[in-house]
């Protein structure tokens, strides 16, 4: 019998084989899917080492093994083609910008652009048309991978073929059959054209350019197929490379232009030379910025020496609203009294603006500038997003391994943490955030636990922690340094993330925990310690505030502990408790209010809204319930702190 995945048993007997998975249970089931993963295995591959155990007739409990291994191996395998997706991705866009950003051939570059997208979607061919403003219609440009000599020098009126469609729209439309699609015009020129090449999915993306259309990006099949979220994306991030590039095109053009009339003009070369150097040195230094990794400041410190002036970035919220929707509608910059205002945006999304602070006069040249600036500086924002939330998420998933997988190998542990600039070794604190307002909707609450995560990821990447969304809030886990307190991190913590999302948000902080990667089931046991403190919080009306157990005094060592805080509650008031939930009465209710008005009956009764009778009857019932001393001293303690035991854990419960 062939071995199915290359393992040698030449000098290996199963018996031994059956010893050795005895005598290693989790190392033997992993051996054979590290090795897959290694050499980058296809995803049938994975079926082989149990196919083999169950072939071998090994024990029930290692082909169990070998199964779980294969589901989390494929897991990484999954996660790791996603990662090397997204790699290339960025990589493909960082190249196209770096091509737009020296750019000297316009043919060269949209070439590259459908060349890359055809590659990344994996199409059978990618093609890019033109508006011609003067015929009314849409023209091939650049193909990449087309065969049929019609279909490349098609012409699409505006409203025809699903090209012409996403021309008059502006919107990307997708087709998984173009023949059998109705929702827009066919034509017998375009059908045949689309024939001659035999494409049959088609995905258009429009080329826009500030709110007009000059054009389409498109990415065709020859078979029928469902094109993702992401790749339309993808497609749309290309199409805004290339209108950048043709709008650079045109702008080099005008400046030849200006160039050929100035050597007319000497008087007006000399005028217009600064300009002209100013233009090319800003082009010179986006270009190097966008090649080491420069931010948002680095554009607005270079623009800033070129212009001859102050250029600052300024956030959507505080930006001229006015000013900056307009420089958004025209896709130019705007004049807003002294300054100049020009709009980073990507798709639909404003992320702030460049502005250019005491110009009241531009000149054109300066101005394209200026918004050139603020276009790297929405590429440059948006890599830095894709960034942070891929390090975000890494982060939360790792912060859920510890929480939920308590199996998890330390040594695997250590390096992943490692590899996020994170020390398991150290002593740390659990910490669970949650917002206390709640959102007049589902949208507006989901949308302020985003803001909570976000705000918390962030914490957690500046102080070498982890961060997770959890049970409608955020758990932290962050190093403790030796001069500090759990209880005094939770209270900057609560700060801290009030001040970022605009909100209050409560923390409660577990006890420190040490040496995590040893013993992950801490960290599971610690978070049910910060929730605790967190709902003791919030029942003592302490929102927004935060504390650890030490906080609580007696209290915070029951909420830290071991101990049987439900048993105790069970033996006080369980009779009670039981009673209240059998016949629906107000028992509890009235032993809280009693306590509460010094245990006079009269002042309960008021408290209540009921009559004195009524109290004392239910006093009675109490008596018989918890015996004839429930009132003497020490028990009437007893009674009160298992009532505000049961108030605590209640909430937990539901």
């Amino acid at each position: 019998m062939s071995n199915p995945v290359g393992m040698s048993r030449d000098h290996v007997q199963p018996a031994e084989r059956s010893a050795a998975a005895a005598r290693s249970p989790l190392s033997s089931a992993e051996a054979p899917f590290l090795e897959l993963l290694a050499r980058g295995a296809s995803a049938d591959a994975y079926e082989q080492p149990v196919l083999l155990a169950r072939a071998e007739g090994r024990p029930t409990e290692q082909i169990v093994a070998l199964e779980q291994a294969k589901l989390i191996a494929l897991r990484v395998r999954s996660e790791l083609e996603g990662r090397r997706r997204r790699e290339a991705e960025l990589s493909a866009l960082f190249e196209t910008a770096h091509d737009l950003a020296g750019l000297r051939d316009l043919d060269s570059v949209l070439q590259a652009i459908v060349q890359r997208a055809r590659s990344l979607l994996g199409t059978d061919v990618a093609y890019l048309s033109l508006n011609d403003p003067a015929r009314g219609d849409t023209y091939m440009r650049v193909t990449e991978g087309s065969v049929a000599a019609r279909f490349q020098q098609l012409r699409l009126g505006m409203g025809e073929g699903l090209g012409g469609l996403v021309a008059q729209t502006a919107r990307p439309y997708v087709t998984d059959d173009y023949f059998k699609d109705d929702r827009f015009q066919h034509t017998l020129a375009i059908d045949a054209g689309v024939r001659d090449e035999g494409l049959v999915a088609i995905l258009g993306v429009p080329l826009m350019l500030g709110h007009h259309v000059i054009g389409v990006l498109f990415a065709a099949d020859r078979r029928a197929r469902v094109f993702e979220r992401e790749q339309i994306a993808l497609l749309g991030s290309f199409a805004a490379l290339a209108a950048a590039a043709i709008d650079t095109a045109n702008l080099l053009t005008e400046t030849r232009s200006a160039l050929a009339d100035l050597e007319r003009a000497n008087e007006i070369i000399q005028d217009r030379s600064g300009v002209i150097e100013r233009a090319s040195d800003v082009h010179d230094r986006l270009a190097e910025l966008v090649l080491r990794g420069g931010g948002v400041h680095d554009v607005a410190a270079a623009v800033s020496e070129v212009l001859d002036g102050t250029v600052e970035f300024a956030e959507a919220a505080v930006a001229p609203a006015g000013a900056l929707e307009a420089s958004r509608a025209e896709g130019h910059a705007v004049r807003h009294a002294d300054d100049w205002i020009a709009a980073v945006a990507a798709g639909g999304e404003l992320l702030g603006a460049l502005v250019l602070r005491g110009h009241p006069g531009l000149d054109p040249v300066d101005q394209r500038t200026l918004e050139r600036a603020a276009m790297v500086t929405s590429l440059l924002l948006l890599a830095r997003r894709s960034a942070a939330e891929a390090e975000q998420r890494v982060r939360g998933e790792l912060l859920d391994d510890l929480l939920d997988a308590r199996d998890r190998d330390p040594r695997l542990l250590r390096e992943r943490a490692s590899r996020l600039d994170a020390d398991l070794d150290a002593t740390h604190v659990v910490l669970a955030a949650r917002l206390d307002a709640t959102a007049a909707d589902a949208d507006q609450e989901a949308a302020a636990r985003r803001r909570l995560w976000s705000a918390a990821s962030h914490l957690a990447a500046t102080r070498h922690g982890l961060a997770a969304a959890r049970d409608g809030g955020t758990v932290l886990l962050l190093p403790l340094e030796a001069s500090d307190t759990a209880a005094a991190l939770a209270r900057r913590t609560a700060r801290h993330l009030g001040t970022a999302v605009h909100e209050a948000v409560t923390v409660g902080a577990s006890a420190p925990v040490e040496d995590l990667a040893a013993h992950p089931d801490a960290v599971a046991a610690a978070y049910g310690e910060g929730r605790r403190c967190l709902d003791a919080l919030r029942l003592l009306g302490r929102s927004g505030d935060g504390a650890a157990a030490e906080d609580f005094g007696f209290l915070g060592l029951l909420l830290a502990g071991d101990r049987d805080i439900a048993g105790f509650v069970g033996r006080t008031i369980g009779q009670v408790v039981a009673y209240d939930e059998r016949r629906g009465t107000d028992l509890l209710r009235t032993l809280d209010a009693y306590f509460a008005c010094g245990m006079s009956p009269a002042r309960t009764k008021d408290e209540l809204h009921v009559h004195v009778n009524t109290v004392a009857q239910r006093l009675e019932r109490v008596g018989r319930l918890l015996g004839d001393d429930w009132q003497s001293p020490a028990r009437t303690l007893e009674i009160q702190l298992a009532l505000r035991l049961h108030r605590l854990s209640a909430p937990a419960q539901r």
